[in-house]
């Protein structure tokens, strides 16, 4: 049985303009921008990893159009492979400390955005 030491780590995804709860753990804001109209009460963040989020050029290019999200998810894969994204990653889970991760994000599109791509990811080095 691999691995079964290993907890089984949550990550959720929630967006910046629903409130925080007890349940969301550690809450990361995983966007390059600051979110529109929400103050650092609000959002209640434990980490802004602005560091994770897609490049300017990515984030701009994609402009969430679901037509282009498959070309996405693996450009922004893609970038989340730099040593310095894989090291931030780790340093995210390691400041989780065993806790429940909570990626927030700002764009409208719950379908077509980067926290999936980044849970999905953080997910996979988790259980390395």
């Amino acid at each position: 049985m691999p691995h079964a030491n290993r907890t089984q780590l949550k990550i959720f995804i929630k967006r910046a303009y629903e409130d925080a709860a007890p349940a969301d753990g550690f809450r990361v804001l995983v966007d390059r921008l600051w979110p529109r109209g929400r103050s650092k009460e609000t959002l209640e963040l434990d980490q802004w990893a602005r560091d994770l989020a897609p490049s300017a050029n990515l984030r701009k290019w994609f402009g969430h159009a679901p037509k282009r999200w498959d070309a996405f998810q693996q450009r922004y894969r893609s970038e989340l492979e730099a040593e310095e994204k894989q090291e931030g990653m780790r340093d995210l889970l390691a400041a989780a400390d065993g806790r429940s991760i909570t990626l927030v994000y700002a764009a409208k599109d719950e379908q077509h955005n980067q926290a999936i791509v980044l849970r999905e990811v953080l997910s996979q080095l988790h259980e390395r």
